[in-house]
């Protein structure tokens, strides 16, 4: 057997063939400062340096880019006594932990935000995207500098780290996106064309109130009365720039209110002459992948879209890619398993992250050999089983498609039912939500909580639900599940929302994964997308849309969020349809009650395709 190909279980807590390099230097220094762009407008930068870093020593650099501060600007008496890491020294001691080995770190309030000045117009706008080629030409021409920088970040900022990769500068050699929405679209605020309305609109909120130099609600009483707004740059002293900059950030664009009108992803806004697709790394594909930067992409089953969003530019890039998807809330900091307590530590520990990370950047930026990490391979943790495995490909080699069809009296059978027609009609019910604390709640990761699911078998009540016969042996899903139904609707427009979960002897009911469509959008495109896609593709541009004809029985394929998970012998697999999930997205249509009419049988298939490892 071909030992590169088949998948292995690794021991955390780390996934490279080696520790991660000892200490060089002992504590950190920081001064932050506004660096000038090309066409004047002044960045506010922080720079970390090795403490007592000898004269001519070379060091690589990591450029983070931030819409989220910087840095933070204390109140007294908390100023005098502490710094602003002593807010949450668990993620802030990544800072020694790279810098101490031998790394710059480069902090910077992308345009518009923060300490910086300019203007926001809308996320990762060409100009705040083409500052990342000044600010690595700074980085390179200083005495410290090897040459070679690298980029990270976790959401927003992990989208400015690949997008560092489009502008061309030859110095950008590895980077490290975690967690991040390269379509903006389908990974976030319109995922299956439906709209993302509470995160969207607190996410807006919340930068608006960091555009104002407020401290938003999220940072809790403690942060309201610890933290006084962004630091200024060492140099502004009587906070006269940082007041001049806050000045323009007022005219910064209200995202929930821009995005509420975008439904299609190649609308323009006319506030902001830009599309959602304009927003995205799909513009500029073509100039990542010629970048020739390595790519070591972080994700989690459990987040949004960014276990898919990895693994897409793994499928679709050639740059040298490594990939990790884990059980995580939006930011590795917390377990989010289904299947352990909320209250597990996290494996691998931020520690164990970070030293992983330090692998990678080491082959690429220091003066290691790359090639031993070239090979593709997918790190991915198996829940149910709650192992990390390891492919070359994704799907894992071995994955083939089963077929599950659905059939009278809330059967899923692995036989196409022998009626040669039959139907399930449902209302769709308003009150079905999957929580507070679902995948799609991505400020989970500012306010260290994790990913929780409620009580899914009482969720069957407002659902239309189907269970497969108890299995007869494990079964190992590594992929994208594939929903395929035949259906009528009562309106021209609805939402359908599908979920996968597993049911135990008891009659525990584990979520699993989703995925949802707004039926406007059912036509799969004749047209390839950006990206190398697992499954049926729509584009949800305004040319595909399509309204349903009332009454009429209609074909609808889509694919659920990528998983991998085991379900044990004895187990039930449950598929449960919605029309809604109340707090979360919007509501299709914002009035009335569309009725679903589910057919099934010889005539009308319906069906879902799950991807099984083995036999």
């Amino acid at each position: 057997m071909n030992t590169s190909l088949q998948t292995q279980q690794l021991n955390p807590p780390l996934f490279g063939q080696s520790p991660p390099p000892p200490r060089r230097f002992n504590g950190i220094t920081n001064h932050s400062f506004y660096l000038p762009m090309r066409d004047g407008v002044r960045l506010a930068v922080d720079l970390y340096l090795p403490k007592d870093l000898p004269a001519g020593e070379k060091l690589p650099a990591l450029l983070v880019q931030s819409r989220y501060w910087r840095n933070l600007d204390l109140n007294p008496p908390f100023r005098w006594v502490m710094s602003a890491d002593d807010l949450n020294r668990k993620t802030a001691a990544f800072k020694p932990f790279f810098a101490e080995r031998g790394y710059a770190l480069v902090y910077v309030d992308v345009r518009g935000t923060g300490a910086s000045f300019g203007a926001w117009p809308y996320p990762w706008h060409p100009d705040a995207v083409q500052d990342g080629y000044d600010l690595v030409d700074w980085i390179i021409s200083q005495p410290w500098s090897n040459g070679r920088v690298g980029a990270f970040g976790v959401s927003y900022l992990g989208m400015t780290a690949e997008f560092l990769c489009s502008v061309g500068h030859p110095a950008v050699r590895a980077i490290i996106p975690q967690f991040n929405q390269p379509d903006p679209y389908t990974d976030i605020a319109m995922p299956g064309g439906v709209f993302n309305a509470r995160f969207i609109q607190d996410w807006g909120r919340f930068s608006l109130e960091l555009d104002h130099n407020r401290i938003p609600r999220e940072l809790g009483w403690m942060g309201q009365v610890i933290v006084r707004g962004v630091k200024p740059v060492d140099e502004d002293r009587d906070r006269q720039l940082l007041r001049q900059a806050l000045q323009v950030h007022t005219g910064n664009t209200g995202v929930y209110q821009t995005a509420f009108t975008m439904e299609y992803r190649d609308l323009v806004h006319p506030a902001i002459q830009a599309s959602i697709d304009d927003m995205g790394i799909a513009r500029c594909l073509e100039q990542v992948e010629h970048s020739g930067a390595a790519i070591f992409g972080w994700g989690s089953w459990m987040d949004a879209g960014t276990a898919n969003a990895a693994l897409r530019r793994f499928a679709t890039l050639k740059n040298a890619q490594r990939v990790v998807i884990g059980a995580w809330e939006h930011g590795g900091q917390c377990n989010a398993s289904p299947y352990l307590p909320s209250s597990r530590p996290v494996s691998p520990s931020l520690p164990a992250q970070w030293a992983e990370m330090i692998l990678f950047y080491d082959a690429y930026l220091q003066n290691g050999d790359a090639s031993a990490r070239d090979e593709p391979v997918v790190h991915y943790y198996t829940l149910g089983k709650e192992v990390w495995q390891r492919s070359a490909a994704w799907p894992p080699a071995g994955v083939h498609k089963q077929s599950w069809f659905l059939a009278e009296g809330g059967r899923l059978l692995p036989e196409q039912p022998a009626d040669l027609t039959g139907q399930d009609v449902y209302a769709v019910d308003f009150q079905a939500t999957t929580g507070d604390r679902n995948r799609w709640w991505e400020l989970s990761g500012a306010l260290h909580q994790t990913v929780e699911y409620h009580d899914r078998e009482a969720a069957a009540q407002h659902l239309l639900v189907y269970y497969t016969p108890p299995l007869e042996r494990d079964l190992e899903i590594a992929g994208s599940v594939v929903i395929s139904v035949y259906l009528s609707c009562s309106e021209p427009d609805a939402a359908l929302f599908a979920y996968l979960e597993d049911v135990d002897p008891s009659g525990r009911v584990v979520y699993l994964t989703e995925g949802q469509l707004r039926l406007v959008h059912r036509r799969l495109s004749a047209n390839d997308g950006p990206y190398l896609c697992d499954g049926p593709y729509h584009s949800f541009r305004l040319e595909d849309s399509q309204p349903m004809p009332p009454g009429e029985t209609e074909y609808v394929s889509f694919s659920l969020l990528p998983i991998s998970a085991w379900i044990s012998c004895g187990h039930r697999l449950r598929l449960g349809f919605a029309g809604h999930d109340q707090g979360t997205f919007l509501r299709y249509p914002a009035e009335g009650t569309p009725v679903l009419a589910f057919k099934r049988g010889q005539e009308y298939p319906s069906h879902i395709q799950l991807p099984v490892l083995g036999g």
